[in-house]
């Protein structure tokens, strides 16, 4: 029985889980790839009790447990595996890939790599986790603004 390849779905399982669009892809080798190396980057960075302590309110607990040298990996391999699953799954339901389609995923990798590195710092603690969202939703829209701004005058 073939499946139909719905690029929207794809992207939203990825982004619940990195891997899980390219397993949709049905490139079950790259899924797994992306699954095993999102569990040692979380394992090592303690990631589940900084989300945890986070949404708790706990943000002194939650910068405590980070391990920040494994934490700055997982925004990059995160969208990436977003971006390539969906890239991907436009591919393969015979969809052109729009112009500059990478620069909102590559600038929300870039903004939340730079959120996790500053949200230790200090001062007004605020939950690592929420400086990592708010750096990948920043980093998207300058990402989108960008790329659009490159379609309409480049």
């Amino acid at each position: 029985m073939k499946r139909n390849v719905y690029p929207l779905e794809v992207l939203l399982w990825s982004i619940a889980f990195p891997g899980f669009g390219q397993i949709l892809n049905k490139m079950y080798l790259k899924g797994a790839f992306f699954i095993v190396l999102e569990f040692v980057i979380n394992v090592n960075a303690n990631l589940n009790m900084n989300i945890l302590y986070s949404f708790q309110g706990k943000t002194t607990q939650a910068i405590e447990v980070t391990n920040y040298e494994w934490a700055m990996f997982y925004p990059c391999v995160y969208l990436f595996a977003i971006y390539e699953s969906y890239l991907c799954a436009l591919e393969r339901s015979g969809q052109q890939a729009r112009k500059y389609l990478s620069l909102p995923f590559v600038s929300g990798a870039y903004f939340s790599t730079v959120g996790v590195i500053f949200s230790n710092l200090g001062g007004i603690p605020f939950p690592p986790t929420f400086v990592a969202i708010f750096g990948i939703v920043l980093g998207v829209g300058v990402g989108s603004l960008v790329r659009t701004l490159l379609i309409r005058y480049v």
